[in-house]
């Protein structure tokens, strides 16, 4: 054995036991964002504790739980105190039974269970014994009891990390008058309620992200999927640098909320939030600020992000120059059309085999109207694939001589590095001025978009 002097003392120590419990194993694990981990294990003692230790490892803040390898399990925090805790409870309920030494954190923490297990203790008995109506009438003055009480325990005890928890989902009310003492109308009070939505979040606090789905991944993602969901890209990225600004002080919440926006409006589906991937990966994603990922994963996004910035709607399209099946010739920015579709597709693509007829179909519809031609490339040119892709437009009927159907085997540029082709179809609309209208378009969006962009212009 190391002589006492040399013995490295632990960064943690938590022991967990339980009155006559049967569990063996024990798993420590913490919360996160949307999901959680598990960060130890331990196994019985002789004393019929289970103790967690590490003279390495280090627990960050937030709250953690106890579970068996059943899935019943219990919640502790770990906030602003050295974690050398010890706690104890009975089988049956491990919550309720719970005491703690050596942390306020948990006592707190446990104080507040222990009132919630009452008050819906003596909810069930009252159910079981009053009609439906007093019930009801009673279960609302208990709400407002327990609310209250709440609300004061977190007035009188704002260091706690429970009440930190407890106030990211009080709601912001918007006042009813302005400054002037003028009624304040209705899109005052929602500007408001945007501006003041993350008030009571701490996004300065490394601790919020360590907690349950329905703390903070919740308020956040509620925010930027229901209160931004038809903004524009300026209006959700004016959020999303306020948000941003705010959580820079806490390194983990600053590069989990930097990495999921970034992957968040990359998948979306919505042509113009584009931009907004741009700019995460520009002002967040590939500077400095980024710690955690690797100089080849910022390398490749900062790659991407710099062929979404020239493709972005309200860009100029990079000019294309291919063959037809005849050889002949054909150039993107000078078929003198006031409208263009460009796609890229193949007849080996199962979405391509549905969608480019449905899109031939309304393409042939507003042809005339909008007066409009389509650039079509091939996506993956092969001796076999050119085959299939010649059956393909003839067992269709696809030719329109305005649909130019063109080999992807031979351009002026690679089109596939350009246009950043990696699935199919993708289709753009483009105007006479060779500047990207719309883009990601569907059978089920395309002919709505048509209408709405070029039926605008023509009136």
């Amino acid at each position: 054995m190391l002589p006492a002097q040399a013995r490295k003392k632990p960064t943690y120590e938590i022991t967990f036991k339980i009155e006559n419990g049967k569990d063996t194993m024990m798993y420590l694990g913490c919360y996160f964002a949307k999901g959680n981990r598990v960060v130890d294990t331990a196994i019985r003692d002789s004393k019929g504790r289970f103790v967690f230790s590490s003279t390495k490892d280090t627990l960050a803040p937030g709250l953690y739980f106890f579970a068996n390898p059943q899935g019943n399990y219990v919640d502790f925090v770990i906030y602003h105190e050295k974690p050398f805790f010890q706690f104890e409870t009975k089988e049956g309920d491990w919550d309720y039974n719970m005491t703690v030494k050596g942390s306020a954190q948990n006592k707190f923490f446990n104080d507040y269970h222990r009132r919630d297990i009452d008050c819906n203790m003596d909810l069930s008995k009252a159910h079981s014994s009053m009609d439906s109506a007093s019930f009801a009438a009673y279960r609302m003055a208990k709400y407002m009891e327990l609310d209250s009480i709440v609300h004061a325990l977190v007035e009188a005890n704002p260091d706690m990390f429970l009440s930190k928890m407890l106030l990211v989902n009080r709601d912001v009310l918007p006042p009813l008058l302005d400054e002037k003492g003028d009624t304040m109308p209705d899109t005052a009070r929602r500007w408001y309620y945007m501006d003041h939505y993350f008030d009571n979040v701490p996004l300065e606090d490394n601790a919020i992200v360590r907690t349950p789905k329905k703390v903070f991944y919740d308020r956040v993602m509620t925010f930027f999927d229901r209160q931004l969901q038809y903004a524009p890209p300026e209006v959700i990225i004016r959020y999303i640098d306020r948000v941003l600004q705010r959580s820079r002080k806490a390194p983990d919440v600053f590069m989990y909320l930097t990495n999921t926006l970034t992957q968040k409006y990359l998948q979306s589906n919505v042509m113009i939030y584009d931009e907004v991937y741009v700019h995460m990966v520009e002002n967040y994603y590939s500077t400095d600020d980024n710690f955690w990922a690797s100089p080849s994963s910022i390398e490749k996004e900062a790659v991407r992000a710099a062929k979404y910035k020239r493709l972005l709607v309200g860009k100029e399209a990079p000019e294309l120059i291919l063959y037809d099946t005849l050889r002949t010739p054909y150039s993107l920015h000078s078929l003198p059309n006031k409208w263009k579709l460009l796609v890229f597709w193949s007849p080996n693509c199962g979405h391509c085999q549905h969608i480019v007829p449905a899109v031939y179909k309304v393409f042939e519809q507003y042809r005339d109207q909008y007066d409009m031609a389509a650039f079509t490339i091939l996506s993956d040119p092969d001796d076999k694939t050119r085959a299939e892709w010649k059956t393909f437009l003839k067992e269709h009927d696809m030719t329109d001589p305005a649909w130019l159907s063109l080999d992807g085997g031979e351009a002026n540029v690679d089109w596939h590095d350009v246009y950043d082709i990696v699935s199919t179809p993708q289709i753009y609309l483009i105007d006479e001025n060779n500047i990207i209208q719309a883009k990601k378009l569907g059978e089920t969006s395309i002919e709505n978009v048509i209408k709405a962009i070029c039926g605008s212009v023509e009136n």
